[in-house]
């Protein structure tokens, strides 16, 4: 039995109906060759993605990971904690589904927006995967989704990262659920700050030299870059219902790359920068922009490149400007390259504890109007919302049982006063973008992917 970590049991505990606290994605594959030949719905291909689906549902083990469940009994005092489950059902957490005819980009979309709004049954481990054929283009998808209790978006990615190789004719390749479990040596992974605490040296008196350690000047350079409270007041910002809407769409990174060049600024910089322009088009297309720029959490892995995939969460976060509130998007580029470079020395200079202090933090602050009813669009927002970049696997292109992974889009979560979340991925010389919002707060939200690539195009015109 372990404990839940704190900022692991933040997810638990804020969790309700209307706001579901798990993080998933879309993968998309294309069918090997001589899995079909029709373009929809060939009955090979079926064939092909139904073994796919007995195979998984027929592994014969289960990483601990995805076997533990929750538990949160009276006798524990208030106090989560992991269980293993002796009796996990794969057919449960594993399922296969089939789009309606034609099969486009829309029905993926819309049955993607579906799944993500279901809640995960505690009862159980805390995940769920659905095979999905009937993809046009000779195509398939596979959903995953998984409770954030149990790890954050970096983790999962490197879950599915594992799973997938380089070898087209490579066969037999194991699901997440199913990968071997790293040795405890080379775990990296973090169960919350007070696991963080009790492993350093001094511990608890390690944690107020750490507090005391920061000067007047660094406090206050540190509640410059990372306090929130410092938003407008946007449609975005308003209570949330239980639907999901999700949209998804690629960009090549070589288009952001010559941005790069051009301004000085970071990729990551520019995906916000891209952001930024799409969301200042989308509100002032429902007149609902506000004169003070919008601003947005944004998470910073403290995971390092060579740790293994473990449970928990290991975050950070800034605050970014996201100057919407400037026209010119030379001009609002580079606002958001001081917002964020600035924020990034303040949190470099922080220590290994400090970090994850301000983790837990940025995302603790969205509590209240994400617990209180009535809360929600009354009060100053923490941010308008959060925009998440994880790197991608560095290789391409991958396979998974000789299919070829031709996107992959992340699906996270919105709050009560959060409605909308973008985030980002890399994979083959592309920036995969997965959009999710409240289905009533937010309107019309694949219209953000046409103002995504308005605001690119205007970048790229900046001379």
């Amino acid at each position: 039995m372990t404990a839940v970590g704190p900022l692991d049991a933040m997810f638990l505990l804020g969790e309700t109906r209307e706001q579901a606290m798990h993080v998933g994605g879309l993968m998309l594959f294309e069918l090997p060759e001589g899995a079909g030949r029709d373009h929809v719905f060939p009955e090979v291909s079926r064939d092909y993605v139904s073994g796919l689906y007995h195979e998984m549902v027929q592994a014969g083990s289960v990483n601990p990971l995805f076997a533990r469940r929750v538990r949160n009994r009276p006798l524990d005092l208030g106090y989560w904690s992991w269980e293993q489950d002796d009796q996990i059902d794969l057919e449960y957490h594993v399922r296969l589904s089939a789009l309606p005819r034609p099969g486009r980009f829309r029905e993926l979309f819309e049955l993607t927006s579906r799944l993500h709004g279901t809640l995960l049954d505690r009862h159980r481990p805390l995940w769920e995967m659905q095979l999905i054929e009937g993809v046009e283009g000779r195509r398939f998808a596979l959903y995953s989704k998984v409770h954030h209790s149990m790890i954050d978006g970096v983790t999962a990615l490197r879950w599915m990262q594992d799973t997938l190789t380089t070898d087209p004719t490579r066969t037999g390749m194991p699901a997440p659920f199913a990968l071997p479990a790293p040795s405890a040596e080379s775990s990296g992974s973090s169960d919350g700050l007070l696991t963080t605490v009790a492993r350093m040296p001094g511990n608890a008196g390690r944690l107020l030299a750490d507090l005391a350690g920061l000067t007047p000047v660094g406090l206050k350079s540190l509640l410059h870059s990372t306090v929130p409270f410092q938003a407008p007041r946007t449609i975005l910002n308003q209570s949330i219902t239980g639907a999901r809407r999700f949209a998804a769409q690629s960009w090549p990174i070589e288009r952001l790359e010559k941005v790069r060049a051009i301004t000085g600024a970071t990729l990551n910089d520019v995906m916000l920068a891209m952001c930024s322009g799409a969301l200042r088009n989308y509100l002032l297309e429902l007149n609902a922009l506000p004169d003070k720029a919008l601003t947005a959490m944004v998470p910073v892995s403290l995971r390092g490149t060579s740790d293994a995939p473990g449970g928990g969460n290991s975050l950070s976060t800034l605050i970014a400007d996201l100057a919407t509130d400037e026209a010119d998007p030379d001009r609002r580029i580079h606002r958001i390259m001081t917002s964020t470079s600035y924020s990034k020395g303040v949190l470099s200079a922080l220590s290994p504890l400090q970090n994850p202090m301000i983790g837990a933090l940025g995302f603790g602050v969205a509590g209240p109007a994400a617990i209180l009813p009535g809360v929600a669009g009354r009060t100053t927002p923490p941010y308008n919302l959060v925009i998440s970049n994880v790197p991608g696997p560095a290789e391409s292109p991958l396979y998974w049982n000789r299919s070829r992974l031709l996107g992959m889009y992340p699906a996270s979560i919105v709050l009560n006063g959060q409605a909308l979340n973008i985030s980002v991925t890399s994979y083959d010389h592309q920036l995969h973008f997965g959009l999710v919002g409240c289905r009533r707060t937010v309107p019309h939200l694949q219209r953000l992917l046409v103002h995504l690539e308005t605001s690119l195009a205007e970048l790229e015109n900046i001379h």
